[in-house]
């Protein structure tokens, strides 16, 4: 599959099955992903690997955490949102309800539940700056994350970035002895998708460019 091709097949996968993704598997989209291009050649990222029972140990933690603090997923938004913004993020929760109800599970539950558990994946890779480092580093990682996506789509693996870990960011790093002074930016779901789920068969809408560019000449 080409670039072209895997940019615009990749999508979200909220629900994977059990079957493992070897090391090896990782560690060379890890080295491949790690050429994307960061600010002087920087290169902030730093990734953390959980795989196998380390994962399901962190996911126990953080459902626990999410259900004692009610935190959910959302845009983290420091003022309101425009009415075209928060349009699309109905439009798209909208368009999820017929599979939730296909899955006969409560929406709210099965995403925020569902990212704290990393959607059953069997390998989650967070990823953390220093916090030497300025603002613009979060730039670099998502730089990053992006190779990531594209490069497990390349081999067949289906992904889901996961940005509600970051509000228990406290009980992660204390599961897994990380130091405070490590930003965690995002998680990333990694496997093989559970062909049988209904929510596999969403894919999230995009505007027309119209609603993004601005040119002037």
């Amino acid at each position: 599959m080409d670039l072209i091709e895997l940019i615009k097949t990749r999508k979200c996968c909220r629900a994977f099955s059990s079957d493992p993704v070897s090391k090896e598997l990782i560690e060379e989209m890890l080295s491949l992903a790690t050429q994307a291009p960061s600010v002087i050649n920087l290169q902030p990222w730093e990734f953390t690997v959980v795989a196998g029972e380390e994962r399901e140990r962190l996911s126990r933690r953080l459902i626990k955490a999410y259900r004692e603090k009610q935190i959910s997923c959302g845009p983290g938004n420091v003022k309101p949102l425009s009415k075209t913004v928060g349009k699309r993020g109905a439009k798209t929760l909208s368009m999820m309800k017929p599979f939730f109800e296909e899955m006969r599970v409560d929406s709210n539950q099965y995403i925020n539940e569902g990212s704290c558990n990393f959607y059953e994946a069997p390998v989650a890779v967070l990823l953390f700056f220093d916090d030497s480092f300025s603002k613009a580093a979060f730039v670099d990682v998502g730089v990053v994350l992006a190779y990531l996506v594209l490069i497990a789509h390349h081999f067949g693996l289906a992904t889901c970035p996961i940005g509600l870990i970051t509000a228990y960011a406290d009980e992660l790093k204390d599961e897994l002895n990380i130091p405070e002074n490590k930003i965690l930016v995002v998680g990333l779901a990694i496997g093989h998708p559970d062909t049988k789920s209904p929510i596999n068969r969403f894919k999230s809408p995009r505007d027309s460019l119209d609603k993004f560019v601005r040119w002037i000449e």
